[in-house]
């Protein structure tokens, strides 16, 4: 398989010009022969996956927001923080990509990171960046009219705790601009690690 790369957005498509390719023009008219070359052809673009992830993370860059430091360094930031204090990889990745969605859908952005990291980690780092958006509101929500405590709702999930402890120790801690993040191309083997698939 071979990878091209859009000259102006650095995204990254699976080039498939050459595989088989099905020719209905609605689901019901589909086949399970149809199926069976679609589900072959989805290993070729989750390949292409990390590399997206990757242009994606780099346009974090663009975007201060306002804020002390621009969106790709608080999320170096976050997994540098994580990894120095011996956090699995596992974690470190969903701190690294946990605000992936900042430039996509800013108010709903923990969805997006959710959903790209679900299926490769465990229950517990998915619902931590799934939920982490509310629980980083303690620090602030109260700044701009809204409930700070809002996180209390989810007081009996088992994994309320470790959401709490992300936010405090990594994620509203990451905005420090003398802080000396790991690049981006450190975590490049791991964004691979986790979203390439296997041969």
């Amino acid at each position: 398989m071979t990878i091209t790369e859009h000259q102006t957005t650095g995204i990254v498509a699976p080039q498939t010009s050459l595989a088989p390719q099905t020719s209905f023009t609605t689901f019901e008219e589909s086949t399970r022969e149809d199926w069976a070359i679609i589900m072959k052809e989805i290993v070729h673009t989750q390949a292409a996956a990390a590399e997206n992830i990757i242009a994606q993370m780099r346009m974090l860059g663009r975007d201060q927001g306002g804020f002390p430091v621009n969106r790709l360094e608080h999320s170096l930031q976050t997994a540098t923080r994580a990894e120095k204090d011996g956090r699995d990889e596992e974690y470190v990745l969903c701190a690294l990509v946990h605000d992936i969605g900042d430039t996509l859908a800013p108010y709903n952005h923990p969805d997006i990171a959710a959903a790209i990291v679900k299926p490769f980690v465990s229950e517990a780092n998915h619902w931590m960046v799934a939920h982490h958006g509310i629980f980083q509101g303690y620090y602030f929500w109260h700044h701009i009219g809204a409930d700070r405590n809002a996180r209390d709702a989810y007081a009996d999930s088992p994994f309320y705790e470790q959401c709490e402890e992300f936010c405090a120790k990594y994620d509203q801690t990451a905005f420090d601009a003398d802080y000396v993040s790991n690049p981006l191309s450190y975590y490049e083997p791991l964004l691979h690690q986790f979203f390439t698939p296997k041969p």
